[in-house]
């Protein structure tokens, strides 16, 4: 798939509260200061960081396409074996290569940076029920967003990774691989006139803005859904919304995206028997938020991580900000009718 064009769909102006492009490429390049003090761990500048996690998405990118089409990944990772063949198939191939790559290339890049590292993939080894990891600064890592995808190749997978601090994202990273898209979000941690920075960028290394849509009437509002995680209740709860169109998207990261680029507005997450996690959660939280969106529980609670609960779980609205709290109430109201009891 060609990369995508730069995202010009919504509004023909950026929000107040967001870079204007041409001084977004020069803080982003280095060529002018950052707008506020990043939150970062002593001795790690925002600058290098930023190189190295373009150079370790763009690589783990090349590890992912090249499984998705059966050909010899790079970097010295085996070939996926089929499970005819006496493998686990290209998709547990590519989640684990991704998650060795990223893992052990932040840990060389930053030796002494004092993080610590956690993904779907390590988190039976290092999570236990009810404690939360001894971690001021911890990366979170979803090193395949969208298995049903990335096996029925669609396109529609991700790759994330956020910076949490305490319990709150504080850096977010979203690949897109086969859209070669990387989304990228700083957040602001005291309150002030920039909530963050966000951007995307091609491999190239053009820079583009966010560009949320001017749409604000709950009727003309598009909703970016999932193809398969659906229930009755998700329905009663849209006809509650009234909202416009919708579009389905595989990924949480890609669902985002679409937000991002204002082509879709917000996405709904409704828990029943399974709950997304902090890896679905925390990258595409870290970037819509740095971008002025907003991505809460439908009673307004903030998503938190690293609590002891991996399990985000609730009625999780994530959107492009203007209507969000009345959204929020709306979908309250609804669930309390809808299922009577569910903890939002």
């Amino acid at each position: 798939m060609m990369p995508a064009t730069p995202p010009t769909s919504g509004a023909d102006q950026l929000p107040a509260h967001q870079l204007a492009a041409d001084q977004l490429a020069a803080v982003v390049a280095g060529q002018e200061p950052w707008p506020f003090a990043v939150p970062l761990p002593e001795g790690v500048a925002i600058q290098h960081l930023l190189v190295e996690l373009r150079r370790l998405c763009w690589a783990a990118a090349d590890i992912l396409l090249a499984y998705g089409r059966g050909e010899q990944p790079p970097y010295g990772f085996p070939r996926a074996l089929s499970v005819e063949e006496g493998g686990e198939g290209p998709v547990s191939a590519a989640d684990l290569a991704v998650n060795q790559w990223l893992l052990e290339g932040l840990q060389a890049s930053f030796p002494a940076a004092g993080w610590t590292l956690l993904s779907e993939e390590t988190a039976k080894e290092q999570l236990r029920d009810g404690e939360p990891l001894a971690a001021e600064w911890l990366w979170i890592l979803d090193p395949l967003d969208g298995t049903k995808d990335f096996l029925q190749g669609t396109g529609e997978y991700a790759v994330h990774l956020a910076l949490v601090r305490g319990n709150a994202p504080v850096l977010g990273v979203v690949l897109l691989p086969e859209q070669g898209e990387l989304w990228i979000g700083v957040v602001q941690e005291a309150a002030g006139a920039l909530p963050g920075v966000a951007w995307g960028e091609h491999r190239s290394g053009a820079v583009f803005p966010v560009a949320f849509s001017g749409r604000r009437q709950r009727g003309e509002l598009v909703l970016v859904a999932s193809r398969n995680h659906r229930d009755a209740r998700l329905e009663q709860l849209l006809a509650a919304l009234q909202l416009g169109d919708t579009r389905a998207i595989g990924s949480v990261g890609g669902k985002v995206a679409t937000i991002l680029r204002g082509d879709t507005d917000l996405y709904i997450s409704l828990s029943g028997r399974s709950a997304p996690k902090d890896w679905d959660m925390a990258a595409p939280h870290a970037v819509l938020q740095a971008a002025g969106g907003a991505f809460s529980h439908a009673d307004g609670r903030a998503l938190t991580y690293n609590t002891g609960d991996v399990r985000q779980a609730g009625c999780l609205i994530a959107s492009h900000g203007p209507s969000h709290a009345e959204l929020c109430r709306i979908a309250a109201a609804a669930m309390a009718t809808i299922d009577p009891g569910f903890a939002l």
